[in-house]
Parts: structure tokens; C-alpha cells; sequence
């Protein structure tokens, strides 16, 4: 059986935020005609959503009509700072979160679980410049600098933008081990930090 994992959209989304782990779990197993993963994408409204730098992209459910995911991706960008004050993102994930095997945020998609009241008691990190933000908004998370992926339970987080790509691959070798990941990562060519977790570097807005 394959994962259910839902990746959020919403304006102003930050495009590798969730295009990386997207591009991540879709391929996972692909040399071994496995699909251990199910991905789609899911916003409020069935609607195109304008990601950041203007990409127009289309949402394959709303959150109506979303399967229940097992696997929860909250992406990050600027959006984020006004789906944090959006009712109905906060709502609709505090009720699926509960059932999910793993709720995932990348960069500024933690002020998001922040605001949903999903940190509190838990380790959290978000991309470095939004450090004091995520604090004001969870401030009983433990916010962790100068770490790329943190959690080891239900939630598990990382720093900004490409660490969203470390992250799927961190879940992947969890979930179905590390030669598996090691195999996506060669299938993508991508020589990334998902097992070291190192610190993430400045260069980048959030």
C-alpha cells in the first residue's frame, strides 16, 4: 500500500518548498516500478494557485474533497504569514494532523503548524531568517538552530527551501530505508545533507 501524501498549496508558496519533496516522494522506487508513494497536491479551493515568482499551478483536490493523507507536507514562503491567520488552513489542518503517520513542514511552513497549535512540547526549525518569528507564533516549541531536520516522531521539520528536498529523503530512508533513499537521491543526482543534517546556509529569503 502505498503512503497517501498530501503537499499543501496556497499563494505565494515558495516553488522548491514543494516542488523537492514532490519531485522526492513521485520518484522514490521509480527504478524499481514500485510506488510507494502517493502524492497529490491539495489547497482550499480547487483553483490555481500562483506560487512564488508568479508559477501557476493547479491543485489536484481541495481540502473538501482531499483524501485523508497519511504523510502531511506544509510547505513555506511568503505566503505563509497570511495562511497563519487563515481559519480555514488552520482548521483543516488540525483535523487531519491527528490521523497522519508524519506531518512534515519545510522552511516558513512551521509559523503555519505554529499557528495550528501542532509545535508546542516538540522540536521545531524553520529557514534561519524566521527564527524569532516562529518563536513569537509557538513559543512553547523548542526551536532548534543550526540544525537542517529535526523531529523524530510524528513531526519532523527542516530549515529553508532546498532542506525540503533533505527532509523527503530523511522520511524515505525512515520509512523504507536508507538504500532506498540513497537510491532516489542517485536517481536525481542529488548530493544533499539528508543524512548529516548540517546547518543551513545563508542566501536565501524565506
Amino acid at each position: 500500500m502505498a503512503y497517501r501524501t498530501a503537499i499543501l498549496l496556497f499563494d505565494d508558496v515558495e516553488v522548491l518548498d514543494f516542488a523537492g519533496p514532490f519531485e522526492v516522494f513521485s520518484v522514490t522506487g521509480r527504478r524499481r516500478k514500485l510506488e510507494p508513494f502517493d502524492v497529490y497536491t491539495v489547497a482550499e479551493r480547487l483553483a490555481p494557485v500562483t506560487a512564488r515568482n508568479g508559477l501557476s499551478v493547479n491543485p489536484r483536490y481541495a481540502f473538501a474533497d482531499c483524501p485523508p493523507p497519511e504523510i502531511l507536507v506544509v510547505p513555506g514562503g511568503f505566503g505563509t504569514r497570511r495562511e497563519m491567520k487563515n481559519p480555514m488552513m488552520l482548521e483543516w489542518i488540525a483535523h487531519v494532523a491527528p490521523a497522519c503517520t508524519l506531518v512534515l513542514s519545510v522552511c516558513t511552513g512551521a509559523l503555519v503548524l505554529g499557528a495550528a497549535g501542532l509545535l508546542d512540547g516538540h522540536e521545531a526549525t524553520t529557514h534561519f531568517l524566521a527564527f524569532d518569528e516562529l518563536r513569537a507564533v509557538a513559543p512553547r516549541a523548542h526551536v532548534r538552530e543550526g540544525q537542517r531536520i529535526v523531529g523524530d516522531g510524528q513531526l519532523v521539520m527542516s530549515a529553508g527551501v532546498s532542506a525540503g528536498i533533505d527532509l523527503s529523503l530523511h522520511v524515505v530512508a525512515r520509512l523504507l530505508g536508507v538504500e532506498v533513499a540513497r537510491e532516489t537521491a542517485r536517481y536525481m543526482e542529488y548530493e544533499g545533507d539528508w543524512e548529516g543534517r548540517s546547518a543551513p546556509g545563508p542566501g536565501h529569503d524565506a
